[in-house]
């Protein structure tokens, strides 16, 4: 697989996880060559670390990894959508999801 295609905008590229089974957006990260290569290569998501400038695979720590059951490009090849089965909650503050902070909500929908 020419993983090439998927970085030439770009060295990093968004990736939106979100579990197989409910359907619900987990995180979003960032992905570099070599990450996505090792989330291929293991089955488990890898990403780039902005802050930390370095690979981290989720849930090395925590013990909650996320296993990947398939990855969708975008129509442009610059972003990526990663579903997995997690083992845990995807946000460091012990969440389910990292998208717990409601700014807006329309009631009349």
């Amino acid at each position: 697989m020419d993983l090439d295609k998927y970085f030439k905008k770009a060295e990093l590229i968004p990736a939106i996880v979100t579990d197989i089974d409910t359907g619900a957006v987990l995180m979003l990260a960032y992905m570099n060559k070599e990450s996505l290569k090792l989330t291929l290569e293991t089955g488990y998501t890898w990403f780039w670390s902005r802050s930390r400038k370095e690979l981290w695979n989720k849930g090395a720590t925590s013990g909650n990894l996320q296993k990947v059951i398939d990855i969708h490009a975008d129509c442009d090849d610059d972003t990526l959508l990663v579903r997995v089965k997690p083992a845990g909650p995807a946000c460091h503050t012990g969440s389910y999801t990292c998208f717990f902070k409601e700014i807006y909500k329309n009631d009349e929908v």
